[in-house]
């Protein structure tokens, strides 16, 4: 049974002490990922709030795509492609606001694949951003 830390620059970096992934096994368990663009933190669609913390206008869409592209690093860095993925949690700040947008750009990925997925709301994230991943791929055996 492998066991390993995975961390690449190739997503943001983590805002705390974990890493991109772990494997256990013949599974890899990624840390949840956000919108933040490697490097220069920025958020695509913008962030929710501005630099006051009032509610800003945001494109949850261009998000969802920069986690997906995000996600593709992490699993890249592993050896694995979206194809092994087999389960998502995502987080969204606004259900009502950001569902069928966030939707869409899940399909154009998902739909051949089939993982698993649950959609919750959430009050909110530890970055201005719309919406999170959580991720469980599987390697073959």
């Amino acid at each position: 049974m492998s066991d390993s830390i995975i961390n690449t620059n190739k997503a943001p970096d983590p805002v705390g002490a974990y890493p991109h992934a772990r494997r256990v096994g013949n599974l890899l368990f990624l840390s949840g990922v956000g919108s933040r663009i490697p490097r220069t933190n920025e958020i695509p669609g913008g962030p929710i709030i501005d630099d006051h913390g009032d509610a800003r206008d945001y494109d949850v869409a261009a998000q969802t795509e920069q986690v997906v592209a995000n996600i593709k690093a992490v699993l890249e860095a592993s050896g694995l492609t979206l194809a092994d993925v087999v389960d998502v949690t995502a987080y969204l700040i606004d259900m009502d606001r950001d569902f069928t947008a966030y939707n869409e750009v899940y399909s154009k990925h998902f739909t051949g694949i089939q993982a698993a997925r649950t959609t919750l709301s959430i009050r909110n994230l530890p970055t201005p951003i719309a919406v999170e991943f959580k991720v469980v791929a599987a390697f073959s055996e």
